[in-house]
């Protein structure tokens, strides 16, 4: 375990931010790493518990109390060995994961959890820095070739998972870059793009073929899959939830996704004729998730002149809900760094108008406040409150609202089954054609990164067992560790 009784000598440390009007006069990553040896003590407050429930609440089954009693030791190259045994890409999940393992970390009954998400960044990023993490490309190859349709983390942990077994993997991408989500979903401040350029140049030194601009369906004919053994879809969850709202067609009503897509675009050189941008706009965002946030942030840096954020449900409580107890992840507010950059957010209101000009460009927001009423046994009603209309002025509002599952151009064209919520439906991720697989967004719906990771490496276990009839790709949460 990390240090006997190292949870009661140290406290909780995590990594500081730069400041505001620094952080907020570009598009990069701002935090401050902590010195190692306080991430040694990080590692040190493990418990070593019993019953290490950190690694039951993560999705791929990371084996937590293994690599923080490494980190005690300082044994860092071990620390990495047994990380990279259940996680492809920890330098991914290390930024950006919402770390369901500290909400259920024991310690976090009594004192603040163990700081399970820096650790890992800490030990991924000492990984590179050190020369560790070199490219491994099978002994050994099957012959047996696989199609990967879709590059964001589900896919690239498919395609690893299948090219470690000997498998002939290409990957292919219908924007122009390799990255999926992690490339235009998820704003440069929070994942510098180089962090994922890094790792893709290890998957392509591993065997791994890359295909970008091909979107499968439109301009790669379906009928060109027939010459892989076995298909995966790893597409995601794209097709964008709207209002139904009146003046919803208003220009400056925009999906949250386009914005940070054409930022990321932007950022990187491309040229974005019309790029919709916040500059000296008051701009709403009408969702509070993660994806609100990453627009609030967006909005701030292109230098908006006010930024809003509106949520229909009440107000989380600032502390863990009893509704929600230990071990389950929590009720609670969150407040990104993002709402720190300046955000005026409001609960329990609800969109009524779109308000625009004679060109038909956006102006305001028409909207009441509302409560929601619940009856034992009913579904929530949500009951609007008389005389509570009010107009915000706005000029560009962004609709962070989330997916309703994925887009049908290949389950239409495949003739895969789809579910109840409209995604590919799958047993053990096989679909109702024999060699063609998903995993990810496309089968579980909108979820997170972790999650897709722990997908694609379940789907490659499927696929493998496939086309050989067995398979020696690890499980989860069983990463055929080295001996230590």
């Amino acid at each position: 375990m990390g240090k006997l009784g190292g949870f009661k000598e140290y406290d909780r440390a995590d990594e500081s931010n730069l400041v505001v009007q620094e952080r907020v006069s570009n598009y990069n990553e701002f935090t401050i790493p902590l010195p190692k040896q306080k991430i040694k003590e990080q590692g040190s407050r493990c418990m070593d518990c019993g019953i290490p429930f950190c690694h039951s609440a993560c999705p791929l089954g990371n084996l937590i109390p293994d690599f923080n009693d490494m980190v005690h030791q300082e044994e860092w190259q071990s620390a990495l060995e047994i990380l990279q045994s259940t996680n492809n890409f920890p330098e991914f999940t290390g930024r950006l994961c919402p770390a369901p393992c500290e909400k259920s970390c024991v310690l976090g009954i009594i004192s603040e959890p163990v700081a399970i998400e820096n650790i890992e960044k800490n030990i991924v990023e000492r990984g590179f820095a050190e020369g560790w993490i070199k490219p491994q490309p099978p002994q050994i190859r099957t012959g047996k070739t696989v199609a990967v349709i879709g590059s964001g983390p589900a896919g690239l942990a498919a395609a690893q998972q299948l090219n470690r077994a000997g498998h002939l993997v290409t990957v292919f991408e219908r924007d122009n870059a390799i990255g999926g989500l992690l490339r235009y979903g998820i704003p440069n401040f929070k994942l510098e793009k180089a962090i994922i350029d890094r790792r893709i140049a290890i998957l392509e030194a591993e065997g791994i073929v890359f295909k970008t601009n091909v979107n499968v369906g439109v301009n790669y004919s379906i009928k060109q899959l027939n010459s892989f053994d076995a298909v995966v879809l790893c597409g995601g969850a794209t097709d964008k939830r709207s209002l139904p709202t009146r003046g919803i067609e208003s220009k400056g009503v925009v999906q949250a996704m386009t914005f940070l897509t054409q930022q990321t675009k932007a950022l990187y050189g491309e040229t974005i004729p019309n790029q919709i941008t916040a500059k000296g706009k008051n701009v709403i965002v009408i969702g509070g998730g993660d994806t609100g946030s990453d627009c609030v942030g967006t909005s701030n840096r292109q230098g908006a002149k006010s930024v809003t954020n509106f949520e229909i449900l009440p107000k989380p409580p600032e502390y863990r809900s009893e509704t929600t107890p230990w071990p389950f992840w929590p009720l609670q507010l969150k407040t990104s760094s993002s709402h720190e950059e300046g955000c005026d957010r409001n609960w329990l209101i609800n969109t009524k108008e779109f308000i625009s000009n004679d060109k038909g460009e956006l102006t305001g927001l028409k909207t009441v406040e509302v409560a929601w009423k619940m009856t034992p046994g009913q579904r929530p009603e949500l009951i609007e409150k008389e005389g509570s209309e009010k107009i915000w002025p706005c000029e560009l509002a962004l609709l962070a609202l989330g997916f309703t599952g994925p887009e049908k151009t290949l389950s239409d064209q495949l003739g895969i089954e789809i579910d109840a919520r409209n995604n590919y439906k799958a047993k053990n991720y096989q679909t109702n054609i024999q060699n063609i697989f998903t995993a990810g967004d496309m089968r579980r719906g909108q979820s997170l990164i972790v999650w897709a990771i722990s997908e694609g490496r379940e789907a490659a276990r499927e696929v493998d067992n496939y086309l050989m009839g067995y398979t020696n790709l690890p499980t989860k949460g069983n990463g055929d560790l080295p001996n230590l």
